[in-house]
């Protein structure tokens, strides 16, 4: 495992120096004199048995992501003939996920300043366990689709605070962390989507018991979240707690660190506030070293000495002369404003229409062309199986490339190329079309990559997580609807699958957009 001093808290390690007002500098040592910084990940005094249960949660949780969506995908024919569904209340059925993830994703932000990340996160695998153990139980649509809700309400709020978690407490190893719970994501999707239908045939038969068999795996996710519950330095302190709520225009202080930037302190009474990592392009008055706004919103004078601003977050000595700038002035960016914001939104639901319409529709597809039930669910694993080694691999290589641009074109050429064998042979090709599909569906850790670098700072992060999720999910909310209407009304696949396929077209636009080499607090 890494040093500690790496992994941790960037604003904890020794012998970093800030500049007071008097010219002269002082050093912070780990554990005493450095300032209860929002950004910071774990406190200075966590114990390495804690970042591994925190792995073992951020696992557990991702492998818990998907298996309510893709069981029921491979299950939707008897689940429509149990419930009496007309292939328009099952489009509905498969829009639920992004409708849930959209409303209940933009609270995210505010349960998370409210109660903590790692509570809300607790909170959501015991929702989901609660749904996927009511669901079987329900007598009628209605009943299936509120146990579905809170399900998928618990998957919205951990979809959004995944990221936020990781950026906490691996600050150093993001992306290595995000291809470790994209590639557990993508396990738990495929092995649903393979294993429920063999699974049912193994326990009798019916659906009902196949869907509740999940309720058990998400019970386990919730284990490991109960001692971190304990761990009170992600909430309590108003600098954690302003910086998640994503949603409230004009907090100012940070969230989680991202990979690169420093983590701001808070300033004691009569003492002077603490500079940021340095920026690009910016000097403060009076150095000759470049300092960036403190996103606490303090700021540390100038000492005409020529040294550089600290990049780690550390408290000065008092001494009265310290002045504050406003909170106004270094709130988190209003991401509504930035255009690279709204392009990664779109390229987000985009992608999420696609994964959605492939989770729903995709073994019903190969059921119609004459592929037994059992292979169609093992084809949709094969499908969701492709994210493993690429989840891991897609975000690291992502993270080597100043424009993301090329990775989206290819993976988008990829699309285009399975539902074009979708809609000419879908039976004859069918491994070849769901592994290109697959390799399609990588936009998601691609996506929530490109996230965690389009901006600078941890409350950026924030707000821009929920922002594009939110938008994101909203925007594929329709898909899935269209096309079970295009298929009941159509009698056939060729118009829902021409509607797949084009969709690539603008998905590959709006993500070459939002891999442009910027941040959203260059446009705000």
């Amino acid at each position: 495992m890494p040093d500690e001093s790496k992994t941790l808290d960037p604003a904890v390690r020794p012998a970093a120096a800030t500049a007071t007002p008097s010219g002269t500098t002082a050093t912070a040592t780990p554990s005493g004199a450095t300032a209860a910084a929002g950004d910071s990940p774990v406190p200075a005094r966590a114990h390495r048995w804690t970042l591994g249960l925190v792995t073992v949660g951020l696992v557990l949780a991702a492998l818990n992501l998907r298996p309510a969506i893709t069981s029921l995908g491979a299950l939707l024919e008897e689940v429509s003939e149990g419930l009496h569904m007309s292939g328009s209340v099952a489009g509905v059925l498969t829009s639920v996920p992004p409708l849930c993830f959209a409303v209940f994703g933009i609270t995210a932000p505010r349960l998370a300043r409210r109660f903590g990340p790692v509570a809300v996160v607790c909170a959501g695998m015991a929702a989901i366990f609660s749904g996927l153990l009511l669901r079987p139980f329900a007598s009628g649509t209605a009943g299936f689709l509120a146990a579905s809700a809170l399900a998928l309400m618990g998957i919205a709020v951990s979809n959004v605070l995944m990221p936020v978690i990781v950026k906490r407490y691996f600050p150093d190893r993001v992306g290595s962390m995000t291809g470790l719970y994209s590639m557990a994501l993508a396990l738990g999707t495929s092995v649903a989507a393979a294993a429920t239908v063999p699974m049912t045939e193994a326990l009798g038969g019916d659906w009902r018991i196949g869907l509740g068999v999940w309720a058990a795996v998400a019970a386990l996710a919730v284990l490991p979240w109960i001692p971190l519950l304990r761990d009170r330095s992600d909430a309590g302190r108003p600098g954690e707690r302003a910086a998640t709520n994503a949603s409230a225009p004009g907090t100012s202080a940070p969230g989680t660190s991202a990979p690169g930037t420093s983590a701001p302190g808070t300033s004691a009474p009569g003492t002077s506030a603490p500079a940021t990592a340095p920026s690009a392009g910016t000097r403060a008055p009076g150095t000759s070293a470049p300092a960036t706004a403190p996103s606490a919103g303090t700021r540390a004078p100038a000492t005409g000495t020529g040294s550089a601003a600290p990049s780690a977050a550390t408290r000065a000595p008092a001494t009265g002369t310290g002045s504050a700038v406003p909170a106004e002035a270094a709130a988190p960016p209003r991401v509504t404003r930035s255009r690279t914001a709204w392009a990664l939104g779109c390229f987000f639901g985009l992608q999420a229409t696609g994964a959605y319409i492939t989770m729903g529709w995709m073994p019903q597809i190969f059921r119609d062309a004459g592929v037994p039930a059992s292979t169609a669910g093992v084809l949709l694993a094969v499908t969701m199986v492709m994210g493993v080694p690429l989840a891991f691999v897609i975000p690291r290589l992502a993270t080597r490339m100043r424009n993301q641009g090329p990775i989206v074109v290819a993976l988008g050429l990829c699309g285009l190329g399975g539902y074009t064998g979708l809609f000419l042979a879908p039976a004859a090709g069918a491994w070849a079309w769901a592994l290109l599909l697959g390799v399609s569906n990588c936009a998601f850790p691609l996506a929530l990559t490109m996230i965690g670098m389009r901006s600078r700072t941890g409350a950026g992060v924030v707000r821009l997580s929920a922002f594009a999720q939110s938008v994101g999910y909203l925007i594929s909310i329709p898909g899935p609807l269209l096309v079970g209407v295009l298929y009941q009304h159509s009698g056939g696949w060729g118009l829902p699958i021409a509607l797949m396929g084009g969709l690539m077209v603008p998905q590959m636009i709006v993500g070459t957009l939002a891999g442009r080499d910027r941040t959203v607090e260059d446009e705000c």
